[in-house]
């Protein structure tokens, strides 16, 4: 059950929050919870919007690659609601099924080429704690990746930092189609709504 629960998108009283919300909702299928809960301190959701479209959004590594990387960081951390939303956006960005749920065995998955395998080896060991990330890891992105879009996969994965202490301290409760997602696709991989259910 949620700490705290959603504010009402009839009750959020700037304008142009509430278009970014209906933008959310076009776009995803729904409004996450977590930022109708943030909206409380409007500056904290507008800050939080903004660099979520500059990180997520804009650059040049796939976007698809970026979903996943934040999905990996996801799971390493054990956040199941990043984990069900990044399970929904992947597959919005054209991640199939089949991928999504092969992240979970991706060095041994020939679904994931050299470059994503780097990308997603990181953001599992960025995610962990302590932080297992290290100059080898670099060495390999480096293979990949200009130093700009090793900039954009950090981002992503320190963005899903926050997102997944966010959700877990808050016990955000998962919307229907986020769940329905994860279910399909890393429901079999042992995924469950957890306290977020």
């Amino acid at each position: 059950m949620a700490h705290l629960n959603p504010v009402p998108l009839a009750e959020v009283k700037d304008d142009d929050i509430r278009e970014r919300f209906e933008h959310y909702r076009r776009t995803r299928g729904f409004t996450p919870n977590s930022i109708m809960t943030m909206v409380r301190r409007p500056n904290i959701v507008r800050a939080f919007m903004a660099l979520n479209q500059a990180v997520l959004y804009e650059g040049t590594v796939p976007e698809s690659t970026k979903m996943l990387v934040s999905l990996a960081c996801s799971y390493a951390a054990g956040c199941l609601y990043c984990q069900s939303h990044m399970t929904n956006l992947a597959s919005i960005y054209k991640a199939s099924d089949e991928k999504i749920a092969a992240l979970w065995d991706f060095e041994n998955s020939d679904v994931f080429n050299d470059a994503e395998r780097a990308a997603i080896r990181l953001a599992l060991k960025a995610g962990a704690q302590p932080n297992e990330a290290g100059a080898a890891d670099f060495d390999e992105l480096k293979q990949h990746y200009t130093d700009e879009q090793i900039v954009e996969i950090v981002a992503s994965i320190a963005l899903f930092g926050y997102l997944n202490r966010w959700n877990d301290t808050m016990a955000t409760t998962l919307e229907p189609l986020a769940t329905q997602v994860a279910e399909r696709a890393i429901g079999p991989a042992g995924w469950t709504p957890g306290k977020h259910g």
